[in-house]
């Protein structure tokens, strides 16, 4: 069954940090592009940041510009985002998404995509 499984989501406090991390199962991402996207209660979903198959391109989204940063181990069949700096409206849940052929600045925009997580809450709260 092929599955991507997101992880590392949780309540935090603003200007605190996360790490999520998606990993793929019963497939191997080596040669997928990889979206993180969210969706906070009442808005639509949005593209966060993407990242090529071989991590030499990203591509983010202005309102996380210079707090997330998205990387990939491809050994680990695994990619991540790691996420500093959080405000209040960083808050939702937040899915990871793969597709072939995709540029990482089409693929966050578009949100054309093969396969989707089920997605991992992230709370910024005081």
């Amino acid at each position: 069954q092929l599955q991507l499984v997101e992880s590392g989501g949780g309540l935090v406090q603003p200007g605190g940090s996360l790490r999520l991390s998606c990993e793929a199962s019963g497939f191997t991402l080596d040669y997928y592009t990889i979206g993180w996207f969210r969706q906070a209660p009442g808005k639509k979903r949005e593209g966060v940041s993407c990242i090529s198959s071989n991590g030499g391109s990203t591509h983010y989204a202005d309102t996380v510009k210079g707090r997330f940063t998205i990387s990939r181990d491809n050994a680990k069949n695994t990619v991540y985002l790691q996420m500093n700096s959080l405000k209040l409206e960083d808050t939702a849940v937040y899915y990871c998404a793969a597709a072939l052929i995709a540029t990482v600045r089409n693929m966050c925009i578009t949100q054309s995509v093969a396969y989707w997580g089920q997605g991992t809450q992230v709370t910024v709260s005081s």
